[in-house]
């Protein structure tokens, strides 16, 4: 095994805390709908970028290039200042989705270069302008921009001209799994010497405002006389002592900073609400020290939850500069940043190479391999901490105010047994800084190649007692839990097993049957929520095909009526081949399998049947692709707009071994009888008789002639196959646009590329 895998092998024996610290810190904790009290839910509104530097969080934090803790007790990440901006830059700014004339969107730039799945190296680099940040401009071009037209973005102001931005890159590595090297370069690649205020910043979440009897942690500047600490002149290296109740002692060894500063990680009250503040020491203290020169704004005694190693970096062109620091469970080091230091950086990056090279052995372009590389840094930086108790939310904190009882029937309602608090693999930490459970397991496929241990513990997570609806549901994301998501997580639980037995030699069936009873209790709510008719036919609203189609599918169609989905039953399909899968596998040691493996293969066909079927047909004979069909008052008709809904069908597929089908007889009787006495059913499905290759048979809902008439259009590059993959909607319709006369009134498609 790499160094890496040791690592991952002594975490999972519980040997060695490998996960215990990473890039778990959100980008954006502002705006969300855990920090929304409103009675609205206007999330973007309650809870803003403005407010975020003055205002404590209640569930999370937020940062640049940032760490913490599993638990998010203890956060680290930098802070920057380059004498020109109104405020700190502390936190990535961006446009609400009221905002932005494309919805919400992150105007900065940064580049996650590299991460290991322990986190034992890892490396970040964010785009600093030395102007002052254009905030308002950015927010007053785009609200003046319509659908139709591009964003304005940060580029597009000109603040880059000229080269006029400093590289801040950060770097860490983990000497043990509680010894953090941190290495932060900043390049000046403008054309005159600048000046740059850096801040790397250590801080407490705030978890004792809320209820008055949890206990508060500190931050201490520590003072070692007489030790190599300790240079006479109030410089040389610097200790922030942190002690919390739960983590236990920590400590930063900072290198030469020009000061340490100390405030309190609480809300300013004076600025935001004109009340008064319990203590002169709030969350926006050291912005007020730095930018507006309140010297009373930090604490002269140095303690506090919050505190800034303080470096004011002058840089010539071309040149860099370097500051180092160190997180640390040890006070007793005597050379924290001696000669091993940076050469411990150099270890362990090299062997991120060395565990890299392992993962992608083939030859191929040197290229490739970075992408490949880079690809996986940016899935890791955005694993967050993630915290959301619903019933503690709805209820209120005990200090503080209840929160309006309207905002009990505007979402997540019937979630109250929801209880998170890990983390969790985000679509995004910036625009998503949520969890979507479709997202989350497709990101456990590549996760799996480089960790699979993480990517089966995302799995569990969601289809735990505490996040899995006792319905059977699985909640879908912040917004809205009760929203429905493609119910693909028996897929990625089976891809995950076999990616793990494929690269690495262990075939984990006890993970693959406790997730397998989970998402029977999801199967059951799909087939009783989702098939109202009890027709094998599938509705589930807009299942993350956003505008594809002439309804917005999540809510009452305007015309009256439900519609059955081809891409809702199709996903179908789809769960009863994976659930057929697993079956089958997990009953080579268990033969009780067989029986729910003959289940699912009979639930199977009828899914197809009704796919294919004269009464509620999805599959259009005559043009050779699958349609959404709406059922409406006035009749019964397809909705004929290619998109993907009409490519989803052909996800559904599944192999059968013939080893299988002889370590198997009970189900090969069981599969054998339908063969022979439901024809009709079997008609329906690509052919399970023609062996193929290796004697393989083919399960599948698309068969042979249906295939080559869906590819007629998939890969025609005038309806789906563009220049970079697929599109959602046909090109066809951005000369004649989809059209539909119903009622008196008119719903439009266009295709409109590259945009939502």
């Amino acid at each position: 095994m790499t160094k890496e895998e040791q690592r991952l092998e002594e975490d999972r024996q519980r040997k060695g805390h490998w996960r215990r610290w990473g890039c778990y810190l959100s980008e954006r904790q502002w705006g969300t709908v855990r920090e929304d009290y409103s009675r609205d839910g206007e999330a973007w509104d309650y809870f803003t970028y403005e407010q975020a530097r003055s205002r404590a969080y209640r569930w999370g934090e937020d940062g640049i290039a940032g760490i913490s803790d599993n638990h998010q007790r203890l956060c680290f990440a930098i802070a920057l200042w380059n004498g020109e901006d109104p405020f700190l830059k502390e936190r990535l700014f961006g446009l609400t989705g009221p905002q932005g004339n494309h919805a919400e969107d992150c105007k900065e730039y940064y580049f996650y270069l590299d991460n290991t799945p322990t986190h034992a190296y890892m490396k970040i680099l964010y785009k600093y302008p030395q102007q002052a940040f254009p905030y308002q401009r950015l927010i007053a071009e785009n609200a003046c921009r319509g659908y139709h037209e591009p964003e304005f973005e940060l580029l597009d102001t000109g603040i880059f001209n000229a080269d006029r931005y400093f590289d801040v890159s950060v770097e860490y590595a983990k000497h043990t799994f509680e010894d953090i090297l941190i290495r932060i370069e900043v390049i000046n690649h403008g054309p005159d010497e600048k000046s740059l205020y850096l801040l790397p910043t250590l801080w407490f979440r705030n978890t004792w405002s809320w209820n008055g009897k949890a206990l508060k942690p500190s931050l201490q500047a520590m003072r070692l006389p007489g030790s190599v600490y300790d240079k006479g002149d109030g410089k040389g290296i610097q200790l922030i002592e942190a002690n919390h109740p739960t983590l236990g002692k920590r400590w930063l060894y900072c290198e030469s900073p020009q000061e340490l500063l100390f405030t309190e990680n609480e809300t300013n009250n004076e600025r935001l609400f004109q009340a008064p503040n319990a203590s002169p020491y709030v969350k926006d203290g050291i912005n007020d020290y730095i930018v507006h020169g309140h010297k009373a704004a930090v604490n002269p005694e140095q303690r506090g939850t919050k505190a800034s190693a303080g470096y004011i970096l002058s840089i010539q062109p071309g040149e860099s500069a370097v500051a180092r620091l160190r997180l640390t469970d040890r006070n007793d080091l005597s050379e924290p940043f001696g000669t091993g230091f940076d050469s411990m950086i150099q270890t362990r990056k090299a062997e991120a190479d060395e565990f890299y090279a392992r993962i992608n052995p083939f030859p191929c372009q040197q290229d490739s391999h970075n992408v490949q590389r880079q690809a996986f840094a940016g899935l890791l930086w955005n694993k967050q901490f993630y915290h959301y108790v619903v019933d503690s939310w709805f209820k209120g904190d005990p200090v503080g105010p209840p929160p309006p009882p309207e905002r009990k029937r505007i979402r997540n309602f019937g979630w109250v047994h929801l209880y998170n608090d890990d983390i969790l693999s985000m679509p995004d930490k910036w625009e998503y800084p949520w969890f979507a459970a479709w997202d989350t397991a497709f990101h456990t496929i590549p996760l799996a190649m480089i960790d699979p241990d993480f990517a089966k513990k995302q799995l569990d997570l969601l289809t735990r007692e505490w996040y899995m609806h006792p319905n059977g549901q699985i909640p879908a994301y912040e917004w809205n839990f009760s929203d429905v998501n493609p119910p693909v997580h028996a897929w990625a639980a089976w891809r995950i097993y076999k990616i793990e037995k494929k690269m690495y030699g262990r075939a984990d069936r006890r993970f693959l049957e406790r997730v397998f009873q989970k998402l029977l209790l999801n199967f059951t709510w799909w087939v009783n929520r989702k098939d109202d008719e009890g027709k094998n036919v599938f509705q589930g609203g807009f299942l993350g095909l956003d505008n594809i189609g002439v309804f917005n599918r999540s809510e009452e169609l305007p015309t009256g009526g439900h519609l059955h989905q081809s891409d809702s039953t199709s996903w179908m399909a789809m769960y009863c081949l994976n659930m057929f899968a697993i079956a089958t596998e997990v009953a080579k040691e268990n033969p009780a399998y067989e029986d729910i493996a003959s289940k699912f293969f009979e639930h199977f066909l009828y899914i197809s049947n009704a796919m294919h079927g004269m009464n509620s047909s999805i599959w259009n004979e005559e043009d050779g692709f699958y349609y959404d069909m709406l059922h409406a008052p006035s009749g019964s008709f397809p909705i004929k707009l290619r998109s993907m809904v009409g490519l989803i069908p052909l996800f559904a597929v599944e192999t059968l071994d013939p080893d299988l089908l002889e370590r198997l007889p009970n189900f090969t009787r069981r599969m054998r009888w339908f063969i022979d006495n439901r024809p009709d059913l079997e008609h329906n499905v690509a052919c399970m008789e023609s062996p193929g290759i290796g004697e393989r048979r083919l399960l599948a809902l698309v068969d042979r002639e249906r295939l080559r008439r869906v590819l007629r259009y998939m890969l025609d590059e005038h309806e789906f196959f563009g220049p970079y993959g697929l599109r959602s909607v046909s090109k066809y319709y951005q000369a004649h646009p989809y059209i539909l006369h119903l009622n008196g009134n008119q719903y439009r498609v266009d295709y409109d590329p590259a945009e939502s």
